[in-house]
Formats: structure tokens, C-alpha cells, sequence
């Protein structure tokens, strides 16, 4: 287990998924296989842009609500700094 994180990958047609998980490795692995969100198995491949730790998983869903709500240049801002 890594402990709860948020995610954005960017999917072949440029569009960006977000989401949480407490085992990136496995949640990754999930996606790449088509059993991960029916969003991303519609859009493969992708590519890992962006993680963050959060404490709990209320702190990470938290989280990813608020990146979700963001106007997609803030999140492509998010995207260009990469996997922390």
C-alpha cells in the first residue's frame, strides 16, 4: 500500500481522468488491463501526469473534487509538473 493519493493520467485523446486510489501500482494496473473506469478502458493508452499524497481518503477526495472543478488549463498547470 502507498497510502491515499490522487492521480491524473492523460488519456490518447488528450483528455485527463483524475481519480484516487490507496495502491497506485495496482490502480494503474487496473486501467492499463480495461478494469480500471470505463472513461479511461474507452481511451487507452495513458500516461501517468500527476500524483499527491494525502493523508486519509476524505483529504484525497477532497482533493479530487477540487481538481475536477478546476478550468482545464489549471489542470494541465497540475499535469506539467509531472508524477511528484
Amino acid at each position: 500500500m502507498d497510502g491515499w493519493m490522487v492521480y491524473m493520467l492523460r488519456c490518447c485523446d488528450g483528455s485527463l481522468y483524475t481519480g484516487v486510489t490507496n495502491d497506485i501500482e495496482r490502480r494503474l494496473s487496473d486501467h492499463r488491463e480495461g478494469r480500471g473506469s470505463k472513461y479511461v478502458r474507452s481511451r487507452l493508452p495513458f500516461m501517468l501526469v500527476y500524483r499527491e499524497s494525502a493523508a486519509s481518503q476524505s483529504d484525497a477526495l477532497k482533493r479530487e473534487a477540487e481538481i475536477k472543478k478546476m478550468p482545464r488549463c489549471k489542470k494541465q498547470m497540475l499535469a506539467q509538473n509531472g508524477p511528484q
